[in-house]
């Protein structure tokens, strides 16, 4: 068998696909990061079976939630393939994370054990008295400064070559979990989306379709790898096609098209900000002298998208999906371009249907409502969040899964992306938790409650953040000072832009704070704005580095 579609559900899972595709392209080309030299997928194989040994060893078994605390890295590819190879979940952090936020992921999935970049160490250890299941930290990369009671809980994963076959294999199933990846906390922190093999395989696919990849492609990946995009529609689907995978630490606007020259990338992702960055650097007329050919997107800014695929010399794919439901739509590769469109729906897989959001009445065709999604296969949606049935039950309601995205369907059946309902922030493609912005926010003296929104920011689907607060009577109200102390707590993209001080918060008549009344005031000449001031939060938060 040389073709993934040939294989049957009952192996689609992370295991059985790994020793299928090293059996077949062994010595191909499969991970490289920026400009060092690319392991083989038989390299990646074993090195992977090598961690899964020591990890076995350090405790890591069937059912336990590994919590990883790593930037973009191919240890971080290995590390997650070798904990599914134990038949264990991995739970991949933001590593821009400390304090609150980090406590609350590790504390959502009961992390006894984490694996952490060395630099980072220092960061868990500071939060330990706070992190209630963590037994045990096993760490890569640079070694970190230990204190005498904290490194007895600590261990230092060395490099390893060649496995053994000392670790205890687990034959997954495609309702075995791969990974928990953390939402956005919309009205609460944020819940932890439980991804299955079959879930993970079938994005995989998807994107080997929708994006046309062959084993000739190499697909250059800047997004951070604690999110679903990098992991399933990059990685796993370089694992199914044979293609190379280019990691990079980071996106770039600037340099985005010299390193996707560098690695002479034919394929990418990218999400409607991040295009509008690139797509505002200064044209040249050689831009389109460049090996890309394809590009998926969520969504293609529909200002941008024409000129976008001009002037690079390749074809925007536009999709719409998220991480509990995959990507159930797709544009045909072999449809021209149609601007404001995240394409039709995958109907072999799925079923759609926009809704009233209030009465989960179908509407008809050009009429918004909310996308509700359900499968037509078992296991490849999210089958909830983790440790939390009142979320997952709020979230299936009438036997579908509610999306929280408005849009609606032409009478072609295109579907059309509009907005999203609920409290969320995306800024620059991250999505944001306004409670923990507002956790910490409500944690300064002089801040009596706090409510997080975002305002648009110029760019399309995005938003800056912009943070309201009342605060206690006779207290001084000091934007710089506020952001200065929240910059210490919070990493650099959930720092608030905007700042307005308020006498109450607008309340429902159950007292619940209404952000869109908020978020309908947008900036204001009462609103404090950090750039505009010249508040310099880099160097801010170089001094609390």
């Amino acid at each position: 068998m040389s073709d993934y579609r040939e294989i049957a559900f009952e192996d689609w899972s992370l295991d059985k696909v790994l020793e299928w595709r090293s059996r077949l392209t062994p010595e191909a080309p499969f991970l490289s990061f920026l400009d060092g030299p690319a392991l083989s997928f038989a390299e990646v194989s074993d090195k992977a079976a090598a961690r899964a040994e020591q990890l076995d060893a350090a405790g890591v078994r069937q059912g336990t939630v590994v919590a990883l605390l790593l930037p973009n890295s191919i240890e971080h590819v290995i590390l997650w393939f070798a904990i599914n190879l134990l038949g264990a979940a991995d739970a991949p952090v933001n590593p821009a994370f400390v304090g609150a936020p980090l406590e609350h992921a590790f504390n959502l999935v009961e992390a006894e054990i984490a694996i952490v970049e060395g630099s980072l160490v220092e960061r868990v250890i500071s939060s330990a008295p706070h992190l209630k299941h963590l037994r045990k930290v096993l760490y890569v990369g640079g070694e970190p400064q230990l204190s005498s009671g904290m490194a007895l809980r600590t261990q230092r994963l060395h490099p390893t070559q060649l496995a053994n076959g000392t670790y205890r294999s687990t034959a997954l199933k495609p309702s075995d979990l791969t990974s928990i990846l953390f939402t956005s906390g919309t009205t609460g922190p944020s819940k932890g989306v439980m991804v299955t093999q079959a879930q993970a395989f079938l994005t995989a696919r998807q994107t080997a379709e929708g994006l046309a990849v062959s084993g000739e492609d190499v697909y250059y990946c800047s997004h951070p790898l604690f999110h679903m995009s990098p992991r399933f529609c990059a990685v796993y689907t370089a694992l199914l096609t044979g293609a190379k995978v280019s990691l990079d630490t980071r996106f770039s606007a600037a340099d985005w098209l010299e390193r996707v020259r560098r690695c002479g990338a034919t394929v990418t992702i990218g999400h409607g900000p991040l295009l509008e960055m690139i797509h505002a650097q200064p044209e040249s007329s050689d831009d389109s002298d460049n090996p890309l050919t394809r590009l998926g997107t969520s969504p293609f800014p529909k200002h941008i998208a024409a000129d976008f695929e001009r002037r690079f010399g390749l074809k925007g794919v536009e999709t719409w999906g998220m991480t509990e439901i995959n990507i159930p739509c797709w544009h045909p590769m072999d449809e021209p371009l149609r601007p404001g469109s995240c394409g039709r729906l995958r109907e072999e897989w799925y079923e759609l249907q926009v809704v009233d959001p209030d009465t989960d009445q179908p509407l008809p065709a050009g009429q918004v409502g909310e996308f509700v999604i359900r499968p037509k296969l078992p296991w490849i949606v999210s089958p909830g969040y983790y440790k939390n049935p009142d979320a997952t039950l709020r979230a299936w309601r009438n036997l579908w899964f509610h999306t929280g995205d408005s849009g609606y369907l032409d009478e072609e059946g295109w579907a059309f992306f509009v907005d999203r309902l609920g409290d969320r922030i995306r800024r620059r493609a991250e999505n944001i938790s306004s409670y923990d912005i507002e956790l910490v926010a409500n944690g300064l003296s002089e801040v009596l409650e706090s409510a997080a929104v975002g305002v648009p920011s110029g760019f399309v689907s995005d938003d800056d953040i912009k943070l309201c607060v009342v605060l206690h009577k006779g207290a001084d109200f000091d934007p710089a000072s506020l952001l200065t102390r929240m910059a210490a707590k919070l990493p650099h993209h959930m720092v608030p832009r905007y700042v307005e001080r308020l006498d109450a918060m607008p309340r429902t008549p159950t007292q619940k704070i209404r952000k869109s009344v908020l978020r309908q005031t947008g900036v204001s000449a009462a609103t404090w704005d950090r750039k505009a001031n010249g508040f310099d939060l880099m160097a801010v938060k170089q001094g609390h580095a």
